[in-house]
């Protein structure tokens, strides 16, 4: 199907610099452009590309516009405006309700309507259904759980603890939600479990990677509040608390009552310890340990840069002398400064 730029620019809210009645068949990033196609630049880092391209329009910011050949829709955020562009161009498919005949669900359930349940899902006694929500094939529902109205649980989602999704929740393929804490005590030796006795608590408009975990909380509850992004492979323990909207990186790793705040960013791979807090508003890089509370807002990095193996290995034989040397160092301030006193 073809769109007019005219009827994009009217639905993404930008202003056109050109002809409105060019036809977008579909979107490419710029190096792929074609004649029909729609693509977008963020900054002067892409002029070149933007120079290259084949594309039918482009959506840029205004000071970019001068270096368009083609059909230029000038927005102050191309990003978000290239997404809804994409959303208008490929709607999301009709939902089509229903229940598969090899689903299992339980007399017990209050399913709304205009639901749709795939083939092989198992939903438990207690659990509630909101309206216009999607349980994809193969998801395992096994504990009391609330789904608000147009979630969608695209396949092989798990909910194994009591559990409260809001509305429009997303969850990816393998996710894991109301797993038991790693909550253990130690008996001379010996471990033996505590059990978990929380729920998981997540706000509207939240979307869960693949693979991703979120344990239930062991006495309070695991809290993932509105707007939260949780990328793929992601591990979010007992009784830890996400801030609304913000959105975490793939492998980052958050231990037990870690408490989060509003609007962060945390980089992939990133570890966040147990028990610390993080203020709103935080950035931390990717692979950085957060080991401490974080009281202001900010960027955080930790880590150490790749180097060439021979550099690393001659570095890292010296840090081991690094309190040696801090030490002499500090004698030897203190000698000059009694010299020169």
């Amino acid at each position: 199907m073809a769109y007019s730029v005219r009827d994009i620019a009217r639905v993404i809210g930008a202003d056109i610099v050109g002809d409105g009645d060019v036809k977008i068949t579909h979107v490419t990033d710029l190096d792929n452009g074609t004649v029909g196609s729609l693509s977008f630049a963020i900054s002067r880092q892409y002029v070149k590309s933007l120079q290259a391209t084949q594309a039918s329009a482009v959506i840029v910011p205004a000071d970019l516009v001068a270096h368009c050949e083609m059909v230029a829709l000038v927005s102050d955020n191309p990003s978000l405006s290239f997404a809804r562009a994409v959303r208008y161009i490929y709607p999301a498919d009709e939902l089509i309700p229903g229940i598969h005949p090899s689903a299992i669900i339980s007399d017990e359930c209050e399913v709304a309507n205009n639901v749709a349940i795939g083939p092989n899902v198992v939903i438990n006694a207690k659990c509630t259904i909101g309206d216009n929500s999607v349980i994809g094939p193969g998801c395992i529902i096994t504990a009391p759980c609330f789904i608000g109205a147009y979630a969608n649980l695209i396949a092989r989602v798990s909910i194994v603890g009591p559990a409260s999704l809001g509305e429009r929740v997303i969850v990816h393929p393998g996710a894991v939600i109301g797993s038991d804490g790693f909550g253990l005590a130690n008996d001379r030796g010996v471990w033996e479990k505590i059990p978990q006795l929380g729920r998981v608590v997540i706000g509207n408009d939240v979307e869960i990677g693949a693979n991703t975990t979120i344990d239930r909380g062991a006495l309070q509850d695991t809290v993932i509040d509105d707007g939260v992004k949780l990328d793929n492979q992601i591990q979010v323990a007992h009784n830890v608390k996400i801030g609304a909207h913000t959105a975490i990186a793939g492998c980052a790793g958050i231990a037990g009552s870690a408490k989060i705040g509003k609007y962060c960013g945390i980089g992939g791979g990133a570890g966040i310890q147990g028990h610390i807090e993080i203020a709103d508003g935080v950035q931390v890089t990717g692979m950085t340990k957060i080991s401490q509370s974080i009281q202001h807002s900010g960027v955080y990095t930790s880590g150490t840069a790749a180097q060439d193996n021979k550099t690393w290995l001659r570095n890292a034989l010296r840090f081991k002398e690094l309190d040696r040397i801090a030490r002499r160092l500090q004698d030897l301030e203190k000698r000059l400064a009694n010299k020169k006193g």
